[in-house]
């Protein structure tokens, strides 16, 4: 094989269309736009989705759902559970998020019961709920607001 000696495939390569170029063409006279009519014209176009006046079908449809945006610096919730297995003194919103338990756009964490904890949590600056704050000062542990 050699690079001069290289070329397209067979059929792989076809001459452009020369339109509006006599009637030997193939193509002359109306150039393959047919008669009459706005796609005929120069300049003739519509935007896409238009049906002649009629209203679109985009627009005859009902909306339907919605995604919000992901909030930034939102309240993320942490299971009991998770804390037992944490092995930290104090368990703040740091200690969390680089045991990566909440993500580290959350503002603020929430604990709440879902399992048991054995040991005793020491918790800062972190929100607990009324289950939660019961399990964790019933075996010793302590929540600082």
């Amino acid at each position: 094989m050699r690079l001069n000696t290289l070329k397209p495939a067979a059929g792989a390569k076809r001459p452009r269309r020369r339109v509006g170029r006599g009637i030997g063409s193939g193509l002359g006279k109306t150039a393959g736009r047919g008669h009459k009519g706005q796609k005929a014209r120069a300049g003739g176009f519509h935007k896409i989705g238009f049906e002649g006046g009629q209203m679109p079908l985009q627009r005859r449809l009902p909306k339907r759902g919605f995604t919000p945006p992901l909030q930034r610096g939102a309240t993320e919730q942490v299971r009991l559970v998770a804390l037992e297995a944490l092995r930290a003194d104090i368990i703040d919103l740091l200690a969390l998020k680089q045991a990566g338990l909440v993500s580290s756009a959350a503002s603020s964490a929430k604990v709440i019961l879902k399992g048991k904890v054995m040991r005793a949590l020491k918790l800062k600056g972190v929100l607990v709920t009324k289950g939660a704050r019961t399990a964790i000062e019933s075996v010793g542990g302590t929540i600082e607001a």
